[in-house]
C-alpha cells in the first residue's frame, strides 16, 4: 500500500491500494498516520514527497469501508476515536519537521484534498481535476481542514468549494492556490523532486525552522476552530439523510 524511496535527505513516499480509486480507507489512514509518525524522527530527511497512483491521488474516504461507517455497535468513545483517523493523519502530515510536496495526479476528492492540504507545497497534473463532495453526502469538511482551506483560497471561495462540490481543473486549482505548482500528466513526482533539491540547497536546520515559523502565525487558531468537527460530522453522518445520501453518490 506504501511505498517509500530515499535519496540521501529526500524521500519520495507512494501511497497506492490499487484498488478504488486510491480511496482512504481506515487501514490506509493509519497506515499514512505511521509513516509520518516514523519520519517526525528522521533528522537525516529534509523534504518529502507524497505521491498516490498515476490515475488517483485518492478518491477521498472509501464509502464503502465498514470499519469506519459501521459503528452501530460501538461506544461513543469508540465511534469518536474511528472517526477522528483522518483527523490524525492530517495532524501526523502537519506536523513533520521536513517539507513536504503532494504530486497530484489523476483525480483528489475530499478526504484527499484534505491530507494534500496538510501538506507544505502542492504539485498538481494540468489534466488532473478535484472536488470536494462531503456536503453532498450529508456531511460537513472536517479533519480541521476548514482553516487550512480559508487560509489558501478565503472565506468566500472554501464556501463555494465546500457547498458547491463542483469539479475543478488544474488551472483553476493553481489559481484559486490549492496547486502551487502545474506540471505535465505523469512528470507530478518529478517537479516535486525538482523543487525539493531547490530547497536541499539550503541548511536543513533553517529550512525546518522556516516551515515552523510560518505553521505556527498560520495555523495558531485552527485547532480552536475545528475542535468539533469530527462531533459534527457524526452527528450529520448517522442521519437517515446522509445515509441515503453515501448510498447513491457516484
Amino acid at each position: 500500500m506504501i511505498s517509500v524511496e530515499e535519496f540521501g535527505p529526500l524521500a519520495v513516499i507512494t501511497y497506492d491500494r490499487k484498488e478504488r480509486r486510491n480511496a482512504l480507507s481506515i487501514a490506509a489512514m493509519k497506515a499514512l498516520t505511521g509513516i509520518a509518525e516514523d519520519y517526525q524522527h528522521r533528522v537525516d530527511i529534509t523534504c518529502i514527497v507524497l505521491a498516490g497512483s498515476p490515475q488517483a491521488f485518492s478518491a477521498g474516504v472509501d464509502l464503502k469501508d465498514p470499519e469506519r461507517w459501521s459503528l452501530d455497535d460501538k461506544g461513543l468513545d469508540e465511534r469518536r476515536y474511528i472517526s477522528a483517523t483522518g483527523t490524525r493523519m492530517c495532524k501526523a502530515w502537519e506536523e513533520l519537521p521536513q517539507l513536504t510536496i503532494a504530486a497530484v495526479e489523476g483525480l483528489n476528492v475530499g478526504g484527499g484534498i484534505a491530507l494534500t492540504l496538510a501538506c507544505d507545497w502542492r504539485v498538481m497534473a494540468d489534466n488532473a481535476f478535484l472536488y470536494v463532495p462531503e456536503v453532498q453526502i450529508g456531511i460537513p469538511l472536517v479533519w480541521n481542514t476548514v482553516p487550512r482551506l480559508v487560509n489558501i483560497v478565503g472565506a468566500s471561495r472554501a464556501k463555494q468549494i465546500m457547498l458547491l462540490g463542483e469539479k475543478m481543473d488544474g488551472a483553476t486549482a493553481r489559481d484559486w492556490g490549492l496547486a502551487d505548482w502545474l506540471a505535465p500528466a505523469g512528470e507530478t513526482v518529478a517537479r516535486a523532486k525538482a523543487l525539493a533539491e531547490q530547497v536541499l540547497r539550503s541548511p536543513p536546520h533553517v529550512v525546518k525552522m522556516s516551515k515552523q515559523s510560518v505553521n505556527a502565525f498560520a495555523n495558531a487558531l485552527n485547532h480552536a476552530s475545528t475542535f468539533m468537527d469530527v462531533d459534527q460530522a457524526m452527528v450529520c453522518g448517522q442521519s437517515a439523510e446522509a445515509q441515503q445520501a453515501r448510498a447513491s453518490f457516484k
